[in-house]
């Protein structure tokens, strides 16, 4: 969007919200549809990475929302104040307000049925949402409705049918590049290749969006996708594709994908992956840690490797990790893998070997909580430049952190368990 535009839009988001009060005292007031169309000027530009217009989105929301309740129906005789509220409704709309307004306007069959059709998916009810909107073809209506239907038909169809909601998903972005019905239609495109193990689709997707949406402020979903999409894919993943998609981010950006990656190998005994990941981690300088580096990416790589054939070597570098500098999870993570290096050093290789496997943890890390590895809460950008400010909270006291990580925590009792299996062994052999 050009600077222009921009202005543009501001400026009819501004006349909206000065508007509230003239409405309430003489009933002149901006048509729904008008409401709706700045909305969508605003979103604009927070597709491309402007977070100050987040409040502005806020507030329009909740303004639409009361015109839209304060609609009669002849306002809807002007059929441009219906799609403008199929569009509220699919922008994070309110469910009730859809629901009041659908039971007082006259429609015909077709308007009704893509009216219902929202409000089933607005509530959750993802199979009589696909069952109404199964008819609606996105490409053959306006695009600025037909890129949202695209992006609701293509999430109601993601878990039974992936490759019709690929292809819708297609749709949404071509009708609507640019903006955050394409965003989405990418994230759940990441999020769907994954889980459908097409890691060709998975790479494309990732390296649109890291082109074109790296500074929206729901990258860090976009994060929490990639991150989990090529834990998910395993060894199909290649290794070259990865780094060239990560490479084409922010330094302190590729640091916190490869940190957040190598957390996840060691933590799920995937050493090769935390091996990886550490080591690119570790290549990538960015200010805010001494020439020694970063303290996190030995402790991954350590970690995956406690049990391997080195491990009086890895037992030697995690004694000379500063744990001042990781957080309670990751000194929690640090005591298991120091743990579990002790005994097996202290004891027959032939009996340790028999007994322990790399250390594991079903599930995924917790993402609720600020991440280990920098990755800032949902609703931030990823870190731009300052990989030091991004990662303020590693270094703060333990009294000041947050909770411990479930998974740490399992991770410190399977290490123990694991230790308590040794010694029950060495004494059957005796």
């Amino acid at each position: 969007m050009t600077l222009g535009r921009r202005f543009i839009a501001l400026a009819a988001a501004a006349a909206c919200i000065g508007m509230a009060p003239a409405h309430a005292e003489t009933g002149n007031a901006l048509a729904p549809y008008q409401m709706v169309r700045s909305l969508q000027l605003v979103q604009d530009r927070i597709a491309a990475g402007d977070h100050a217009a987040i409040p502005m989105q806020r507030k329009l929301l909740q303004m639409i929302d009361q015109r839209f309740q304060d609609t009669e129906s002849e306002d809807y005789n002007d059929l441009r104040n219906f799609r403008a509220m199929l569009v509220y409704a699919m922008s994070g709309g309110n469910p009730r307000t859809i629901e009041v307004a659908l039971a007082r306007i006259h429609l015909d069959e077709t308007n009704r049925a893509l009216g219902i059709g929202i409000l089933n998916y607005l509530r959750g009810n993802r199979k009589s949402a696909k069952a109404v909107l199964d008819d609606v073809d996105p490409m053959a209506i306006a695009p600025e409705l037909g890129a949202f239907f695209a992006l609701v038909k293509g999430s109601v169809n993601a878990i039974d049918d992936a490759e019709t909601a690929f292809v819708l998903f297609d749709e949404a972005r071509l009708l609507a590049p640019g903006t955050l019905v394409e965003e989405a239609a990418l994230r759940r495109s990441i999020s769907l290749a994954a889980s459908a193990a097409d890691a060709k689709r998975f790479i494309r997707a990732s390296e649109a969006y890291v082109r074109r949406f790296l500074a929206s402020p729901y990258a860090s979903q976009f994060a929490d996708a990639f991150v989990a999409g090529v834990i998910q894919l395993g060894a199909d993943m290649d290794r070259v594709e990865l780094a060239d998609v990560v490479s084409k981010m922010e330094p302190a950006q590729q640091k916190t994908i490869y940190l957040r990656l190598a957390r996840r190998g060691a933590i799920d005994g995937n050493a090769e992956l935390a091996a990886f990941a550490s080591k690119a981690a570790e290549e990538i300088k960015v200010a805010g840690f001494g020439p020694d580096g970063d303290p996190r990416a030995e402790l991954y790589a350590s970690l995956a490797a406690v049990t391997s054939e080195t491990v009086a070597e890895t037992a030697q570098r995690l004694a000379k990790i500063d744990r001042k500098l990781l957080s309670a999870n990751d000194r929690l993570l640090l005591e298991a893998a120091e743990a579990m290096a002790t005994e097996v050093t202290s004891t027959p290789a032939s009996a340790a070997a028999a007994a322990v496997a790399p250390p594991a943890v079903a599930g995924a890390p917790s993402e609720a909580e600020i991440d280990e590895a920098g990755l800032v809460p949902e609703g931030e950008p990823l870190p731009a430049t300052d990989a030091h400010a991004a990662d303020a909270a590693v270094a703060e006291p333990a009294a000041a952190e947050a909770p411990a990580d479930p998974d740490a925590v399992a991770l410190v009792g399977d290490a123990r368990k694991k230790l308590e299996e040794i010694d029950k062994l060495l004494g059957e052999t005796k």
